[in-house]
């Protein structure tokens, strides 16, 4: 089938295609899981898409939201998958601000390059027996 000529594609297909997904399996488990909704509803791998559509996929700390351009049921390479959907502005912003949060969030986490020293351990148990 020609990507012109194609009205309807199976959800997991197209998001396979649009590389969300490394394998078909993947995607079929993540919409089993609730992972994709289909203008705002959970939504079904046998489920047809058509252009124009919005999706909401969750991957892992990330949740995009985007809008179905073209539809293929071939996967090609990534230059040429950017081109079947189009993400939101508001998505974007968010994802980026989430980013930031995760990062500014690691700042303040204690970096833990090595284990204590057996003096730094010493110490350690004695602040621990002071304070009981």
């Amino acid at each position: 089938m020609d990507d012109q000529s194609q009205d309807k594609v199976r959800l997991d297909k197209w998001l396979w295609a649009a590389r969300f997904f490394k394998t078909r399996a993947l995607a079929k488990a993540a919409i089993e899981g609730g992972k994709v909704h289909i203008d705002g509803q959970r939504a079904k791998p046998s489920k047809e898409v058509t252009v124009g559509i919005q999706l909401v996929i969750r991957q892992g700390r990330d949740e995009k939201t985007v809008v179905i351009k073209k539809l293929s049921e071939q996967r090609r390479g990534a230059s040429e998958a950017v081109h079947l959907y189009q993400e939101t502005e508001d998505s974007i912003a968010q994802r980026e601000k989430k980013a930031e949060e995760r990062k500014a969030a690691n700042l303040t986490r204690p970096s833990l390059d090595h284990r204590p020293s057996k003096k730094q351990r010493r110490q350690i148990h004695r602040f621990k027996e002071q304070n009981l």
